[in-house]
């Protein structure tokens, strides 16, 4: 695992020890950029089941200012706060041990908002749907933000939810991304 772009391109990655979690793969994590960036002129991320730290990190590196890192896993944590530093990123990052939703309560009383919000739980455990419709009725997106949920290719997420429509989705093997954003009537 490495940086694919920007900043940190190259820089390798430690994966989390043990079987509990599934790193995304350098394609699909290209191909996720090149969706919704590639690249971005700073804004806020949550990477809301941050594994090793993949994800948000790539976004870091490519032009986001700050990234909040939440993962319930103790092992997960460590293996973020270590990718970050390598990478030279403390000062842009902030790190949780929390679950999902508890995080999510959290952040609504900071009155925080994302230009993207990355959703890759375990697959077996996946609340997606409740997850984006609670980010859409507490308006943690930003109007021109993304939501970005990794998930099991069999798995169909609706087309919209609440105020946000999916605008992309691709399979790539066994894993299927869809990408919302809000879209205005008419598009």
């Amino acid at each position: 695992m490495r940086v694919i772009s920007g900043k940190c391109k190259g820089r390798p990655l430690q994966a989390v020890p043990g079987m509990s979690t599934r790193p995304t793969t350098d394609k699909v994590k290209e191909a996720i950029f090149n969706m919704v960036g590639p690249y971005f002129f700073g804004g806020m991320g949550l990477d809301l089941f941050g594994g090793s730290g993949g994800l948000g990190i790539e976004a870091l590196s490519r032009g986001l200012d700050r990234m909040i890192f939440v993962d319930h896993d103790f092992k997960a944590v460590q293996t973020i706060r270590q990718n970050i530093k390598t990478c030279g990123l403390t000062d842009q990052a902030e790190i949780y041990r929390n679950d999902a939703e508890r995080a999510l309560k959290a952040i609504v009383k900071r009155k925080l908002q994302f230009r993207l919000i990355f959703l890759d739980p375990p697959y077996r455990k996946q609340k997606l749907q409740q997850l984006i419709s609670f980010i859409d009725e507490q308006m943690l997106l930003e109007r021109d933000g993304h939501v970005v949920a990794e998930h099991a290719h069999d798995i169909e997420l609706p087309p919209q939810i609440g105020n946000l429509a999916r605008v992309k989705h691709e399979i790539y093997g066994i894993t299927a991304v869809s990408i919302y954003a809000y879209v205005e009537k008419g598009e």
